[in-house]
């Protein structure tokens, strides 16, 4: 299982599972809710490492 962190919530997701990633500046992002992905694009500089 690949794993990664929901730069919003900061929750641990399988990254072939998850239901919801968004690209950004050529990094792909992974959420554990479309909520998460939705706050991120909202506002995508704030959640961005």
């Amino acid at each position: 299982m690949a794993s990664a962190k929901d730069p919003v919530c900061g929750m641990t997701v399988d990254t072939d599972r998850t239901p919801a990633s968004a690209e950004y500046e050529g990094k792909t992002y992974y959420f554990c809710t479309p909520g998460c992905r939705a706050a991120f694009l909202a506002d995508p500089n704030k959640y961005a490492s």
